[in-house]
């Protein structure tokens, strides 16, 4: 019975299959022929040494840390999460980089959305520098500890950065869909760098715009020059997949249609009835004299300009009622009707009404009761139109910076509103609270504790508010650790390993809710799917997902119990390696699966 693979997904393997199936020639031996691959790609090689490229110290390792496995795990913690059973929402603690890595086989091409409002840089936020040899068991050492602040003082200030951004937006690139994007909040500390960046993991061709959001009312008077604003960056998997929704239409721009005539259409606004006649649209049956049928006089467009119908049309929308005459001056105009206008607006690229830092700071002070909880949180008035256009109603929006959770919160107001099943996957580093804080002061004792009592009060108060106790205000969450499983783990390889480990692979302090999980993370399953715990003989098994799947992790297992799962005919299986009675009933089992179709069974 073939072994569990322990590890997360391997990307370099799966684009060597990627080439495999466009130039199956240049593999030898799993190893690419580059030689023969410059000799099929002909002319279209880079072979100058001096060419334009984004480069900075550390690239080349952070390419490679993008591209490193882990046989980490995501331990689940019902005692801080909220629905457990019901909930679709995530929200996972710990270093995002070995979080990304883990969801690459459950996620990978799920996420509709990203959005991250990362360390800006300034030379007082952090940044965290990753090991290359063990990521987690660099994180576990300073877990609990207030992480330094990348000053400006450092030699490498700017690549630190880089280097931690990089493999970070590389790995979100494969959980995002062909038909998904990413936004990206930031300031003109690392906005040029954030841009090249991006160009260089996304492409410069999916480049989509630049938002301008206006963050403060009025300049501030310790500069030069008051800014008063900052970026919103966002690129398309694929440019030309993406179809954003427009955001709703405000009660002002509403207001602009009215219906003095009692128009059957309903209200209408008066619009202008000619074009630019330049560039060709200039044609004789486009300018043409339309009479005023109240004063008889005849209107001509404008010197340059044509009419936007023909005389046919116009007649048409005359004798319709379509055309108006304005009072003082008699000159035509169409009657462009709400109801016919499209149901919302574009996404401006300058976001002047889409709330201030200081309305997100009053924000929490409302949730919490209390002033000074969290600085500088981005507000929810600003991420909702940013979900709106990029989500429809049941996608998926992953934010791996998520700070004081507002991203979740957005999420489930706009649910709130029009019934939606969107969901979050929330990942954040576990930064301790300063002891001279308010937020430690009030018994949050990192950022976590702030975000997912935010998520649980803002949700509480929706369901209050609406009345709809079927919203998903809950949140399922877990925590990076090492692997639950001993011989998935490196760090175990330097303990002496007695028979008895051997017979037990879970680490003794691992439940087996941990190992459940683990196992769906590694197999590339969706954490949320539905679990059911069902009796096999005297023993238990799990059903994942209605049957899809099932996993035994008792001892004694004996061939009726293999056959009792057998009929249920799931696409997987999975078992302790050592759990089977004995080596005999470890072999029929495979027979016994196969009987009844079960090709994909492994054993842990």
């Amino acid at each position: 019975m073939e072994k569990l693979d322990g590890k997360t997904m391997d990307v370099v393997g799966e684009n060597i299959k990627k080439l495999k199936e466009i130039f199956p020639e240049i593999i030898k031996e799993n190893k690419i022929d580059f030689d023969k691959l410059q000799l099929i790609l002909g002319e279209n090689i880079e072979k100058e040494q001096e060419r334009y490229e984004f480069t900075w110290y550390g690239k080349q390792d952070s390419i490679k840390l993008a591209q490193k496995q882990t046989v980490g795990t995501l331990r689940p913690d019902q005692t801080t999460s909220k629905e457990w059973d019901t909930t679709k929402n995530l929200y996972i603690e710990g270093d995002n980089l070995e979080i990304l890595r883990l969801l690459q086989k459950p996620y990978y091409k799920k996420i509709k959305m990203v959005y991250i409002d990362p360390p800006y840089n300034t030379g007082n936020d952090f940044i965290y520098k990753d090991d290359f040899k063990d990521n987690i068991k660099n994180y576990k050492e300073k877990s609990g500890q207030l992480l330094v602040a990348n000053s400006e003082t450092s030699g490498r200030y700017h690549t630190d950065w880089l280097n931690m951004m990089y493999p970070r937006l590389k790995i979100a690139w494969n959980l995002i869909r062909d038909d998904g994007l990413i936004f990206i909040s930031i300031d003109d500390n690392e906005f040029d760098n954030l841009k090249k960046l991006c160009n260089d993991v996304f492409g410069e061709e999916n480049f989509v715009e630049t938002l301008i959001w206006k963050k403060r009312a009025t300049p501030p008077n310790d500069k030069n020059i008051g800014r008063i604003h900052e970026y919103i960056i966002c690129y398309a998997k694929k440019y030309s997949e993406i179809r954003l929704n427009l955001i709703p239409r405000d009660e002002e721009s509403i207001a602009r249609y009215s219906n003095p005539d009692n128009d059957s259409r309903g209200p209408w606004v008066a619009s202008d009835l000619s074009a630019n006649g330049k560039g060709g649209r200039l044609v004789q049956s486009c300018v043409y004299p339309i009479m005023n049928p109240s004063n008889g006089e005849k209107y001509f467009p404008s010197e340059g300009r044509c009419w936007l119908f023909n005389e046919e049309k116009m007649n048409q929308f005359i004798s319709e009622g379509r055309i108006g005459f304005r009072e003082k001056t008699g000159a035509p105009y169409l009657k462009r009707y709400l109801c016919e206008v499209r149901q919302g607006l574009t996404l401006p690229t300058i976001l002047t009404d889409y709330g201030f830092s200081s309305n997100s700071a009053a924000e929490i002070d409302k949730i919490f009761v209390k002033k000074g909880i969290f600085e500088y949180p981005k507000p929810t008035t600003l991420i909702k139109p940013l979900l709106t256009v990029g989500l429809d109603k049941d996608d998926i929006v992953l934010d791996f910076f998520s700070g004081s959770g507002t991203t979740a919160d957005a999420v489930m107001q706009l649910n709130a509103e029009d019934a939606g099943k969107r969901r979050f996957i929330m990942i954040q580093l576990p930064e301790s609270t300063d002891e001279s804080s308010e937020a430690y002061k009030a018994g949050y004792k990192n950022i976590c504790e702030i975000g997912k009592e935010r998520i649980r009060r803002v949700g509480e108060r929706l369901i209050k508010e609406t009345g709809d106790k079927s919203l998903d205000v809950g949140f399922k969450v877990f925590k990076l650790d090492t692997s639950n499983i001993k011989e998935w783990d490196p760090n175990t390889n330097n303990i002496t390993t007695t028979l008895l480990d051997m017979q037990n692979p879970i680490k003794e302090d691992r439940s087996t809710n941990d190992v459940l999980y683990e196992i769906l993370i590694k197999y590339g399953v969706d954490v949320t799917v539905q679990i059911e715990e069902t009796k096999m003989g005297d023993k238990i098994a799990y059903s994942i997902g209605k049957g899809y799947m099932f996993i035994c992790l008792e001892d004694e297992i004996d061939l009726d119990i293999v056959e009792s799962i057998a009929k249920q005919r799931p696409n997987r299986v999975v078992f302790k390696d050592a759990g089977f009675k004995d080596d005999n009933v470890k072999t029929n089992a495979v027979q016994i699966l196969k009987k009844y179709g079960v090709e994909d069974f492994r054993a842990i």
